[in-house]
């Protein structure tokens, strides 16, 4: 990819899956907001870091292990430079963002969360930004207040203005939803909850693979996301954390090359990043992140959020044209990202991923790992279509056609 903007003919021939096909029909991927799928750029980085590099970094002086150490350290050069964080030592390599958001939770929180404590959230976080914090309230006695939203799917700012008054200890927040696909404003969040004297954690899972994400501009303290999502391989995920918390934590887990030395008496912890990752570390999976950075990079990542913002434009003026469709979240594409959740008449979500499935369409169907959420909206389950920048007008028009059959067969 040299090309400086999207052009959506060329980027689909980068994805190899995309010439599958589904029941006889064309592949048509909305299910992004779960994974992406891969350029064989990526998929030509991992294959050649095995044929060519493979070796554990960090622990040997033969050829094989420097230059598998150079490339996991590029790797994280990278991701460093995607972010804008300001020091290599603020990037650390974890499993996925489930894992980096735990990370935050046992070796800052768990320490410096007492009884008593004020916990912020939304009632649009995903799991991973919740379960963890509803776990650490139980275990210190502290307690949770979780900001709402408008009918809108818009964040209620007032309510969170609110609650810093009461002076929270930590703020944890989604960038976008999963679900709604609602844009929050992570600056203004950070900087409230920043003069209320908190900590602040972002799940960027959702944002960073679609819009450019500057974490100082942001002001945030611990940052996380994963790379399958932004058409890099599973099992890579990064926690951004400012380097003056990182310091002063204790590690996550303990092993090989987190440590600098061990005696009978005790051991002393490595320096940054390393102190946070333990055991032989996923060299592969950093690489292939590296190579999907480099692609997004080449699209540009204006063009990226350019691209899904008109696409999700496209779909919400077509599907609000679907009689008896039921569309949730902002109104505007401007408020959200590539993400649109939506019901159809009575028909079950999953009945209807069935149905759009058998003509080639892959959505999503059921709670989106956001089970709060969608029960304030009174619902038991959501379809979600969700957009990267593979996706076009026609996979749109795909779909409506595909909803079409669905109204037809339900007699809706």
């Amino acid at each position: 990819m040299k090309s400086q903007s999207l052009d959506l003919e060329q980027v689909r021939k980068d994805f190899p899956i995309l010439k599958r096909r589904v029941h006889g029909k064309r592949l048509v991927y909305l299910d992004n907001a779960a994974t992406s799928q891969k350029p064989r750029s990526v998929i030509r980085s991992m294959v050649d870091f095995y044929s060519r590099h493979n070796a554990n970094p960090h622990r040997g002086v033969h050829q094989l292990s420097i230059e598998a150490t150079e490339a996991f350290d590029d790797s994280r050069k990278k991701v460093m430079s995607f972010i804008n964080a300001s020091a290599f030592e603020e990037i650390v390599f974890t499993r996925n963002a489930t894992e980096s958001l735990n990370l935050v939770k046992y070796a800052w929180a768990g320490h410096h969360i007492k009884r008593g404590d004020l916990l912020v959230l939304t009632i649009m976080e995903h799991h991973s930004n919740m379960v963890p914090w509803q776990l650490l309230a139980k275990e210190v006695g502290a307690r949770i207040e979780y900001v709402g939203i408008t009918p809108d799917g818009l964040l209620r700012y007032d309510q969170f203005e609110a609650l810093m008054d009461q002076s929270p200890a930590l703020v944890a927040f989604t960038q976008c939803s999963n679900l709604l696909g609602t844009i929050n404003d992570a600056q203004r969040l950070c900087a409230s909850a920043r003069r209320a004297g908190a900590v602040t954690v972002v799940d960027a899972a959702q944002s960073v693979p679609h819009m450019r994400v500057d974490v100082q501009s942001l002001g945030c303290d611990f940052l996380a996301f994963s790379g399958h999502k932004m058409l890099g391989p599973t099992g890579i995920g990064v926690l951004y954390g400012r380097k003056d918390i990182m310091k002063r934590m204790e590690p996550f887990e303990s092993g090989g090359d987190m440590i600098k030395s061990v005696h009978l008496s005790g051991a002393q912890w490595n320096d940054l990043p390393y102190k946070f990752e333990a055991g032989t570390q996923n060299v592969e999976g950093a690489v292939g992140l590296a190579a999907a950075i480099d692609y997004l990079n080449a699209i540009g990542m204006g063009n990226v959020r350019r691209h899904e913002q008109e696409l999700t434009a496209y779909a919400l003026e077509e599907m609000r044209r679907v009689p008896g469709l039921t569309v949730y979240g902002p109104r505007r594409a401007s408020h959200r990202g590539g993400v649109v959740s939506f019901n159809l008449g009575d028909i079950h979500p999953h009945d209807l991923a069935s149905i759009l499935d058998e003509e080639g369409v892959a959505i999503r169907s059921g709670q989106h790992c956001a089970q709060p959420l969608t029960e304030s909206l009174g619902l038991s389950a959501t379809t979600r279509a969700s957009f990267y920048v593979y996706n076009g007008r026609d996979d749109v028009d795909a779909l409506i056609s595909a909803l079409s059959k669905a109204r037809r067969i339900f007699h809706l």
